[in-house]
């Protein structure tokens, strides 16, 4: 029996440390700017609009948050999130290129003197609803810019037609190809309507955010 224990505990123990040392995995923005010849041909250039599954502009992700940026490449590796090419570049990336490429990302952009926080644009009635439905300020923070959890995305300024694209992926059942399993999005995205998803999306583009879009500066 205490054979069995010792066993069981240092399994215990060896995941532990597996799993601790995958957290500690720290990128390296230098490295994630030698990294990213996949990235800057959709979204290194301003106003690229991608096709699939419906013509949109690619999302900014340039200050874009690291923690957030490495669980989406996760998300479409394991298929979480269902986007053919997407998911084919997140493939053949390594944990430790993905670290590198959001800490470039996170950190390209970004202005090293710390910015007095901007009063959020006061929505109208109707989106203001829309809003409080889902209480989508308590993950996404009050300026849709300052999530409580790294890993959440930062929403404000980001395009329009992208949000909406994003936000619909949520309602999406059973498509081999499109859509985005997430239980918690997707329990707040089938609470509106297409068109009222499409009013959330607009007021989100019209807040003022840190996202941008950086073109490359040479090509190597």
């Amino acid at each position: 029996m205490n054979k069995l224990f010792t066993t069981i505990f240092a399994v215990t123990v060896s995941c532990v440390t597996v799993a601790s040392l995958a957290q500690e995995i720290k990128g390296d923005a230098k490295a994630g700017e030698t990294k990213n010849a996949m990235c800057i041909g959709c979204h290194g250039i301003k106003g690229y609009q991608a096709s699939f599954p419906e013509v949109y502009k690619v999302p900014m992700i340039s200050g874009q948050s690291a923690k957030y940026i490495v669980a989406a490449l996760n998300e479409y590796k394991k298929g979480e999130r269902k986007h053919p090419t997407m998911r084919a570049i997140a493939d053949s990336l390594t944990d430790q290129d993905m670290a590198d490429l959001a800490a470039h990302y996170s950190a390209d952009g970004t202005v090293a003197a710390a910015q007095p926080v901007k009063a959020v644009k006061e929505p109208s009635a109707e989106v203001k609803a829309l809003l409080n439905k889902a209480n989508c300020a308590s993950c996404h923070g009050a300026t849709f810019s300052n999530p409580i959890d790294p890993s959440y995305p930062k929403l404000g300024g980001q395009h329009a037609d992208y949000l909406f694209v994003a936000l619909k992926a949520y309602k999406v059942d059973n498509n081999p190809k499109v859509g985005r399993s997430n239980a918690i999005m997707s329990g707040m995205a089938k609470q509106y309507t297409n068109p009222e998803l499409k009013l959330l999306a607009n007021y989100l583009a019209s807040v003022d955010g840190d996202l941008k879009t950086i073109p490359q500066k040479k090509f190597r």
